[in-house]
């Protein structure tokens, strides 16, 4: 059944919501956070068909959720949020996504623009120089499997301890930048050949490290707790898993397909593909998953460590030092508690392409940001703006403590290459002060700002929900891809 405008219900000016009695076999209504404007061109892909699914799902919790950044993926859709009962409810890989664990990482400097205005052209080369980037390409890092193996147990801290990072690095990720249920023997020999040389490596796609300025600041006080303030320059780093958590999500997805009929699951559509989240097959892909997370965050500590080195190259001790201001995921599943139906009940949270947004007080927060809330990093399309956003106390109630993770594609690759000449595209960035070093003009097109939704709107809409609040806006100044 296709969904059109008048099957949803207006809850507020940024939040729609699809009843249970759209279709029968839906156990929860689905929520989309849009603007009236935002939902006609939401309505033109399948995603709010996928969320629908999503709300047919064993033991999902008061509704499916979509944010603002909505667009069609495999199975869920991208900016979609499911809570599953941890006793009777699912695992999906398609709530998670291929790349496990891709996330953002924000480095800030001492130093402002005008400090490092003359140094832009050469410091954009020499992270280019540095961080391998472009489909399949391997890293500088070579590894023995035990050694593989202990970076898919300790993550990030594996990385520090071997001296690239400083020992406070960990403090400042999400997770400390390790899950610890990970375990190597639930991942394929297959997937691990594919991940052993891309650590430190940034992939193709919308993956990117940039060098920002922050260009406005909305919240001074929670600003400063974060050390950002205005004119300062900072790095925003975006990738994730790369070949390795695409394979732990292709061997389980298709273990999935062959365990469902053992467990009486029907779906109404196989990329949805799940098991119970207590079978040996649920822990096997949860655990597996951990390790494909855990690569990730090594990986963003690889590319810090060469960002830093790069830095350090081109600005000398004059450069000072790159410091973590934080690190989230936006494509993980995790086990948390939310207060439902008068008690704290604890869930398995699919996040892809969501953020979590954590308010003030939780305990997970560290205690330098516990009073202000968790940073929530919104890169915005190549050469537009990005964002730091805070999670609020309403996310907590509203969202299972989750908002957007960027801008949200509106077109398809291959529509943005038809409509856009990299060239072009290249020599207008250029023109607008931004230092561009890419591998490939084609795949500069594909990312293309037309390509996406406006990134402002997207978070215009989280802070009118309240699920999140505005702290700082950045602005490109380079841009390094694959």
């Amino acid at each position: 059944m296709q969904i059109n405008k008048d099957n949803l219900i207006k809850i507020n000016d940024y939040l729609w919501e699809i009843p249970k009695s759209f279709r029968s076999d839906m156990r929860v209504p689905a929520r989309v956070y849009a603007t009236e404007k935002m939902l006609e061109e939401i309505l033109t892909d399948r995603s709010l068909n996928q969320l629908i699914n999503v709300a047919t799902l064993p033991g999902i919790q008061k509704y499916a959720l979509a944010m603002p950044d909505i667009h069609e993926g495999y199975g869920f859709p991208i900016g979609g949020v499911a809570a599953m009962d941890f006793e009777t409810g699912v695992i999906s890989p398609g709530g998670i996504g291929y790349d496990i664990n891709c996330g953002v990482r924000l480095l800030k400097s001492n130093l402002s623009f005008k400090d490092v205005e003359p140094y832009l052209e050469s410091l954009a080369r020499e992270l280019y120089s540095e961080i391998p980037s472009g489909v399949g390409r391997g890293g500088k890092l070579r590894l023995n499997d035990d050694d593989f193996d202990e970076v898919l147990k300790r993550g990030a801290k594996w990385m520090i301890n071997k001296e690239f990072g400083k020992e406070n690095d960990a403090y400042f990720l999400e997770s400390f930048g390790c899950l610890e249920n990970a375990d190597p023997d639930k991942v394929s020999s297959h997937a691990k050949s594919r991940g052993k040389d891309q650590l430190g490596t940034m992939g193709a796609g919308n993956h990117f490290v940039e060098v920002d300025r922050v260009h406005k600041i909305f919240d001074e006080k929670i600003a400063e707790i974060f050390g950002l303030k205005k004119d300062q320059i900072v790095v925003l780093i975006h990738t994730g898993s790369r070949g390795f958590g695409h394979q732990v999500a292709t061997d389980y997805i298709r273990i999935m397909m062959q365990a469902m009929p053992k467990y009486g699951i029907i779906l109404p559509d196989r990329e949805l593909a799940c098991v119970p989240f207590s079978s040996p097959e649920g822990k096997a892909y949860f655990d597996a998953m951990a390790a494909a997370a855990n690569f990730a965050w090594a990986n963003r500590q690889m590319i810090t460590h060469e960002v830093r080195k790069s830095w350090k190259n081109i600005l000398g001790d004059a450069g000072g030092e790159l410091s973590v201001v934080y690190d989230v995921a936006h494509n993980i599943a995790k086990i948390e508690e939310y207060f439902m139906e008068g008690k704290y009940k604890k869930v398995i949270m699919h996040r892809k392409g969501a953020t979590r947004a954590f308010g003030p007080g939780q305990e997970e927060i560290i205690k330098e940001y516990r009073s202000a809330g968790q940073p929530v990093l919104i890169p915005g399309s190549m050469g537009t703006a990005s964002f730091v956003l805070v999670g609020t106390k309403d996310s907590m109630k509203e969202s299972f403590g989750s908002s957007c993770h960027g801008a949200g594609r509106r077109m398809s690759r291959h529509e943005a290459k038809r409509e856009v000449r990299g060239n072009e595209l290249r020599e207008e960035m250029e023109r607008e002060g931004i230092h561009v070093k890419v591998g490939s003009t084609p795949g500069l097109a594909e990312e293309a700002p037309l390509a996406y939704k406006d990134v402002r709107e997207v978070v215009d809409v989280v802070e009118g929900a309240g699920i999140a609040k505005k702290v700082a806006e950045l602005k490109p100044i380079a841009v390094i891809k694959g």
